[in-house]
């Protein structure tokens, strides 16, 4: 269980949710997403509420939640239309962005590591959302393929996607966040607060006057 979540992520940046196993950092997205319903307390995806909007908040929001998987044998271009609206544009230019434009017929089990996690992402972003939020995506790649996902999601941040990254890792955090914040292991008692700690000390795309924009979750 999470108690006492105070959490911010304003659009066009990065925010990392940080904690050990049992912190509760997938329960408060899936909370955010309208895939759980809260006890108490008030939750707000770009103005709406996910317990009377979740299917509505899920046409705006592209996740990859902790432990996702798809049939071994699903090729990556079924695998993308099978996610993609009807209207949304084609996928072409993220399998191209992500290295992936020649693994159209290769199914998903014949995939590295690296690329199943970089097809998670282009699947997160074929229609377009407003927020991104990942969960675990680089837990259990090795050094160079978590450099290329990193690669990936800061080039999300600086084309003005907004990023929720739930992570392990103090390092990835420190390489790809704006801010970030977290908790510990605690029952009810554990507690989380993503806007207090400002890591990342790059400059980065902010709105007119260089201010960043207004949140997108609460």
């Amino acid at each position: 269980m999470v108690d006492d979540v105070d959490l911010d992520v304003n659009e066009g940046e990065i925010v990392g949710l940080l904690g050990a196993n049992g912190a509760g950092k997938t329960t408060t997205v899936e909370c955010i997403q309208g895939l759980r319903r809260p006890d108490g307390g008030t939750i707000r995806v770009v103005g709406l509420d996910p317990a009377v909007d979740g299917p509505r908040i899920r046409t705006l929001v592209g996740s990859q939640l902790q432990a996702s998987v798809l049939p071994d044998r699903l090729r990556v271009s079924e695998a993308v239309e099978l996610f993609r609206r009807p209207g949304s544009p084609a996928a072409s230019g993220l399998l191209r962005a992500f290295g992936l434009a020649d693994q159209g017929k290769t199914a998903f089990s014949a995939l590295s590591g690296g690329q199943q996690q970089r097809l998670f992402l282009t699947l997160a972003l074929l229609n377009q959302p407003k927020l991104v939020i990942l969960d675990g995506l680089t837990q259990g790649l090795d050094p160079a393929s978590r450099r290329v996902v990193w690669d990936a999601i800061l080039s999300l941040r600086d084309a003005g996607t907004t990023v929720l990254l739930v992570t392990h890792y103090m390092d990835e955090a420190e390489a790809l966040c704006d801010r970030a914040g977290g908790g510990n292991p605690g029952g009810v008692g554990a507690r989380m607060a993503a806007h207090r700690e400002a890591l990342r000390r790059s400059p980065r795309k902010r709105g007119p006057g260089g201010k960043p924009r207004g949140p997108l979750a609460r």
